[in-house]
Parts: C-alpha cells; structure tokens; sequence
C-alpha cells in the first residue's frame, strides 16, 4: 500500500507537467540556403492551453530538447534539429511540408505541423558582359527568384538552355570566329523544375574588331615607348 502511494506521488509532478499542446509553429533556418540544398535546421514554437512557449534548442535557442522531440515527415527525416527533405516530393504542393511531431512524455499523441519551404518565383538573365566576341566563351548567367526574397545563381542542374546560333558548351555560349553573318543570338532558359518557368534573351554579337593597339606581343613592347601621333 505504502508503495503504491509513493509512486502516485511522484507521478503527479510529471502528470503536472503534461500541459495541453494548442499548437506548433515550424521554421526554418533562413541561413542554411533551402532554397538551393535540401538541408535545413528547424525549429518548433509550442504553444500550450494557458498561454505559454516554448521552444525547442539549437535554432531557437529554447529549453525544449529534441531529446523530447520526435518529427517524422513522409518526405524525408529529421534528426536532432537537423532536416533533410526530398526536393522532388515536396515540390508539389509548392514546398510545403507536412511534419509529424510527437511529445515523448506523450507518445501517443501526435501533431501535424505544415513547414514552408522557400521556393522559386521567377528566373531571370543577368548577363556580366553587354555583347558576344566571336571565338570567346560566353557565360549564360541565370538567377533564380525566390519568395523568400533571396536570388541566388542557377547551373544546368536547374536549367536547360537553347539557342538559335552558336554551341551551347554546358553553360557557355560559343560563336565561331568564321560565323560573319550572325549579329545576336536569341537564348531560352527553362526551368527542369516546372516547364512554364522560363526566360528569354537577346545577345548581341560585337561587330567591330578588336583594338589590339594596347596588347603586348613580346618583351620589347614592354620597354618601348609610345609612337608619338603625326600631326
């Protein structure tokens, strides 16, 4: 008897503990660059039926471990904190993603918290150079927009290109030195992810030659001086 009534004593603090779970906020990392890796610290605002927070550690630097924490997610896992979710499959539903979380001083309860990802918006051209030479490599900048407001730059792994001259080398832009006649090139982008997403520019080819009047071709027009202009 005597022991029965100990281990309701000491339960009643733990069962104490046990506050009501109104709701559960899910945010991300703005600085571990989700819009591009498919990796992200998390975090969990809980809020409880009187009122109060908490939070979980790591990210937001709460006193809720993730020792207490389970997540689980059709999408991916998360562990310690850290997520790890699969682009493709959370690319539907415009990256939002569904968390299940668990309390482990309540196993048996289970709470589905959404997490929005940030996803892409727009693409865009941002060239370095204003106009194409002929026989020299031309960069094709694309940037991504994203609504978190972030641009960061896209590779061939995102993008697809086309162009109407030229040879596409990975993502540069080559036009022979023997094609005379082309004066711009018209190039397409198109985002792998969604194929409605995409951008067009027009690349005008530089038609006066080149001055070589500056360039050094050997040692003794490093010393020489300059020819003075006749009048």
């Amino acid at each position: 008897m005597l022991r029965t009534l100990l281990l309701i004593l000491f339960a009643l603090p733990a069962v104490a503990q046990q506050k009501e779970v109104t709701g559960i906020r899910a945010v991300y990392d703005s600085n571990a660059v989700a819009e591009l890796y498919s990796t992200t610290p998390i975090g969990l605002v809980v809020t409880y039926a009187d009122g109060s927070e908490r939070k979980t550690a790591g990210l937001l630097k709460g006193d809720l471990r993730w020792s207490q924490v389970i997540v689980e997610t059709p999408f991916g896992e998360c562990s310690n904190g850290v997520l790890r979710f699969n682009r493709n499959q959370v690319r539907p539903d415009n990256y939002r993603m569904r968390l299940l979380v668990k309390f482990r001083e309540q196993p048996s309860k289970q709470h589905e918290v959404m997490l929005q990802l940030p996803y892409l918006t727009g693409i865009r051209f941002h060239h370095y150079a204003d106009s194409l030479k002929r026989g020299i490599h031309f960069y094709l900048n694309v940037e991504g927009i994203y609504n978190s407001g972030k641009i960061y730059p896209l590779d061939t792994t995102r993008i697809r290109f086309s162009a109407n001259a030229g040879k596409l080398i990975g993502q540069d832009l080559l036009l022979p030195v023997t094609d005379s006649s082309t004066r711009s090139i018209s190039v397409n982008a198109v985002y792998r992810g969604d194929r409605q997403m995409t951008a067009v520019t027009e690349i005008p080819v530089k038609q006066a030659p080149e001055d070589e009047s500056m360039i050094i071709k050997n040692e003794k027009d490093l010393f020489s001086k300059p020819k003075k202009k006749r009048n």
